[in-house]
């Protein structure tokens, strides 16, 4: 792969307009020449990322087991990884071995593509209006569509770049290393970008963002859900200010995309029994849901990789902390896991070694159906209501609004007890929350009877990015564990819970086979993904693997399997 497909230096179908000579203003067939808001509107659905940055997070995160690594019962099941780029994930190594579908390179060029389509739509507006050109009505309309939709493609995809590729936005985020943010078609060959920094990469993408804040519109498309509709917009702004930990502003920007009743909003899903795992998955990602606020295809194969008996996946000890775990309100069910999971997970074979849970799937479209090859599409919802909702709990935990935190908690809890059977639920409350989560009162080891296993998790924000007005205190501790608690469950298999653990400073270890063991310090800089090593021989800065830490004795670092470890000895 070469640095023209990685910062993305041209898209096909595109044409700059500022031709020199009567001989470039012949547009080739195979190109196309946009002269209309409407085909500035067409060029938009080639705006989207093809990549998909959930199976690396995963593999990174709590939520995922090494099924050769001995579990609490000292049972291995010595399985095959999906490919040599899964192991290296799963151990935060740097990636070597793949540049295909869910590899970082992948993520990468998807992202940029998508940021270099939303660059030439906006140049072209630009030289539209630079030569005087007048819209009126609907095709003014139309023109600041494309416009709004442009500028928060170029944000989000720069988000996603940032949060998987650089350390979290935080106390030293004014010189950790950004991405490189690109704003201008590729004119020229072998540009030199710099990094920046996450702080100024967050500043640009919040400019971004608000813009296209001010002119997305919802009425020209035929499927609004694939595109960056009114209601996807303010849920992305949520989520960003949530990292910021600019709580006041997740509030507003939450409220606007679920109304006055977000019940409404919740996913009807879970009460509904389907007949085949395609019919599960379909309507897990149906555009009609008022719970899907963006859907984008992608090329992965994930579900291929931790799904059918694979060395990597949610296996017995993970499952207890998310899909079989108890929670507050459905632990009296009598069942291990919450009942709207029921019919919901796939086993094959042993539930010991992995379950999946069905929004997780494939659509496989043939190009020869004879020899049976083709391409894996999974689709991304990359924004739902409930995410957001539990967005806008969180921020009302950090400006003490327990009442509203918890009625926000207790909408997405009660969404998941529609169900066709009768089961004993308790009532989410204060008072239950407080007792539930009350860390002091679980600390016993833990035993495979024990309905709280890996539950409490300790949350290091203040240190990774400190904040007078909104620090952390201990009667948010309950609230906040809650939160994160249905986050996990919330957002298994989408890739979040890495950001979670990143801007939480959450510690993670990693048993790798028999007797490797690997920990995710708060300080690790393995938390930033690094760059793909064609994009470093292209001449863009790799991120520093060794710590820059101070050794009291003077000692240096020891190599340790792929990390690096403090030796005082």
């Amino acid at each position: 792969m070469k640095i023209k497909s990685l910062i993305y230096m041209a898209v096909a179908g595109v044409l700059s307009l500022s031709s020199c000579n009567k001989f470039l203003d012949e547009v080739p067939d195979n190109r196309v020449d946009p002269q209309t808001p409407d085909q500035l509107l067409m060029m938009m659905v080639d705006g989207y990322s093809f990549g998909n940055y959930a199976k690396y997070c995963e593999l990174s995160s709590d939520n995922i087991v090494d099924n050769n690594s001995p579990d609490k019962e000292g049972v291995r099941y010595n399985l095959t990884s999906a490919g040599v780029i899964d192991d290296e994930m799963f151990a935060w190594e740097d990636a070597k071995s793949d540049m295909d579908k869910d590899s970082p390179s992948f993520i990468w060029e998807g992202a940029y593509h998508a940021i270099a389509v939303s660059n030439h739509v906006l140049d072209i507006i630009k030289q539209w209006e630079d030569a005087g050109r007048k819209f009126e009505g609907t095709d003014a309309k139309k023109l600041d569509a494309a416009r709004g939709e442009a500028y928060l493609i170029r944000a989000y995809n720069h988000f996603v770049l940032v949060n998987v590729f650089c350390k979290a936005y935080g106390a030293t985020s004014a010189s950790d290393p950004g991405i490189p943010y690109v704003t201008e078609p590729e004119r020229t060959v072998n540009v030199h970008y710099e990094r920046g920094t996450v702080a100024e990469t967050y500043a640009k993408i919040e400019e971004d963002l608000k813009l296209g804040l001010k002119y997305v519109n919802d009425n020209f498309y035929e499927q609004t859900k694939y595109h960056f509709n009114k209601k996807a917009a303010n849920a992305f702004a949520a989520r960003f200010y949530l990292f910021k930990r600019e709580y006041d502003k997740v509030v507003n920007y939450a409220n606007v995309v679920l109304g006055a009743e977000p019940s409404t909003m919740m996913r009807t899903y879970w009460g509904t029994n389907y007949s085949s795992s395609e019919a599960n998955i379909l309507s897990y990602v149906d555009a009609k849901s008022p719970s899907n606020l963006l859907l984008i295809p992608t090329y992965s194969s994930f579900w291929r990789s931790i799904g059918v008996g694979m060395r990597y996946a949610v296996n017995r000890d993970a499952a207890t902390e998310t899909l079989y775990g108890q929670g507050p309100s459905w632990s009296n069910t009598g069942f291990i896991l919450h009942p709207c999971m029921i019919g919901k997970l796939y086993v094959n074979g042993n539930q010991d070694y992995g379950v999946y849970f069905l929004k997780l799937g494939e659509l496989f479209e043939y190009t020869d159906k004879v020899a049976g090859i083709g391409f894996v599409h999974m689709v991304r919802t990359e924004f739902t209501a409930e995410e957001t909702l539990l967005c806008r709990a969180e921020a009302k935990i950090y400006l003490k609004d327990f009442p509203g935190a918890v009625a926000d908690l207790k909408v997405w809890d009660e969404s998941r007890q529609k169900l066709p059977a009768n089961y004993k639920f308790d009532e989410l409350t204060q008072e239950l929350v407080e007792e539930y989560y009350n860390e002091a009162k679980h600390q016993t080891p833990a035993n495979k009877w024990d309905p709280r296993p890996g539950l409490f998790k300790k949350l290091n924000i203040d240190q990774v990015c400190p904040s007078d007005k909104y620090a952390m205190t201990p009667e948010m501790a309950p609230y906040l564990q809650c939160l994160m608690h249905f986050r996990r469950i919330e957002t298994i298999f989408d890739g979040y819970r890495w950001f979670d653990i990143k801007r939480y400073g959450i510690e993670v270890t990693h048993k790798i086979g028999r007797s490797r063991v690997e920990v995710l310090t708060i300080n690790d800089p393995r938390r930033a993904l690094q760059l793909p090593s064609e994009v470093i021989a292209a001449g863009i800065a790799g991120n520093v693997r060794k710590p820059e830490l101070t050794i009291p004795n003077g000692k240096g670092y020891v190599r340790y399997s792929g990390g690096y470890r403090v030796s005082n000895k």
